[in-house]
């Protein structure tokens, strides 16, 4: 299943005229408050969102005139980061860079401290891109051997992900039901930490977003296996998708967002959003994103109303893909 489209590469020229508009306006806006602003990230540090934070961090800091700190949250199926910014003072200070496990989580969990849909107000959309499988070097030569070995091992098979309904989660879900197979799945507290131990061989596989996944791939730490998405992934174009695998149905589109607690005044949020805009703008973040393979939403829908439509229909479909998948809520821990 795949959600909504992802972006395509906007023209840049109408984007740098916004981001010099942007940039007149940010500084002055964020003199009236000169406070600290922290960006929460619910897992742990050097996966995929941590990396997307700290990006936007540096670029906003600087344009915003404010400093900016990224303080990483695991737990609780990223439920721990999602209360802590929920309760947060709406000042603008406390920041939330979430993908789709904020959505997720009303679905997987009980006894949730705020509600998903209400706590927090969309400041924009960053960026979109698919996830992609990672297997350790012994489990095959190419990504062919790797399928073979996985429909042959499948059930003995353990694979590693960032967390109860982490993109990588679903991703494996929807990889096993393809194959009919059960292997164990194993969560983290972040993608980082279960590719680390796939490099070290406790993992069979990994499903990740590709801002993590692909400088490993890169590197040549892990075996790149396939994209779980409709195309192939233009830095590591070697890697075929799942439907050339033919895995047509093993596909997910992964983003990420911005928030604020709901209470946060009207000036505050769009005063993050121009700071968002700036970032996304700027070509050297674009070509960053490119690396990751990743891309930034289009200008058209970066704003927190595009942001906000984005989240409720996203909402609606994922409720729908793990109903169908027979995932019953449990208990957060």
């Amino acid at each position: 299943m795949t959600f909504s489209r992802l972006p395509s590469r906007p023209s840049t020229r109408p984007a740098l005229l916004t981001c010099l508009a942007l940039l007149l306006a940010a500084p002055a806006a964020a003199q009236q408050t000169g406070r600290r602003v922290t960006f929460i990230v619910p897992a742990a540090a050097g996966g995929s969102t941590d990396v997307i934070a700290r990006v936007l961090a540096e670029h906003m800091s600087r344009t915003m005139g404010q400093t900016i700190t990224v303080e990483n949250m695991s737990g609780g199926g990223t439920t721990i980061a999602s209360t802590r910014t929920a309760a947060a003072a709406p000042d603008g200070t406390t920041v939330l860079i979430a993908q789709l496990p904020l959505l997720a989580s009303p679905f997987l969990f009980t006894g949730l401290r705020y509600d998903t849909q209400t706590a927090f107000a969309p400041v924009g959309l960053i960026n979109a891109g698919y996830t992609v499988l990672m297997a350790h070097k012994d489990r095959g030569n190419n990504p062919a051997e790797v399928i073979a070995w996985l429909r042959a091992n499948g059930n003995k098979a353990n694979i590693g992900n960032g967390g109860i309904g982490s993109s990588g989660h679903f991703c494996e879900m929807l990889l096993a039901r393809a194959l009919d197979i059960r292997p164990t799945l194993v969560a983290y507290r972040g993608g980082a930490l279960a590719i680390t131990d796939l490099i070290g061989g406790t993992l069979d596989l990994v499903c990740d977003q590709s801002t993590a996944a692909v400088p490993q791939v890169k590197g040549g730490s892990v075996r790149g296996v396939m994209v779980a998405g409709p195309n192939r992934i233009a830095s590591i174009s070697d890697i075929p998708t799942a439907a050339e695998l033919g895995l047509p149905d093993v596909s997910l589109a992964v983003w990420h967002g911005m928030y604020v607690p709901r209470a946060t005044p009207r000036d505050i949020v769009e005063r993050l959003n121009a700071g968002l805009r700036a970032a996304l703008a700027d070509p050297a973040i674009v070509t960053r994103f490119d690396q990751l393979g990743t891309s930034a939403f289009p200008d058209s829908e970066r704003s927190p109303e595009a942001h906000e439509k984005m989240f409720q229909s996203e909402y609606k479909r994922l409720g729908q893909l793990l109903s169908a998948m027979g995932v019953k809520p449990q208990n957060v821990e």
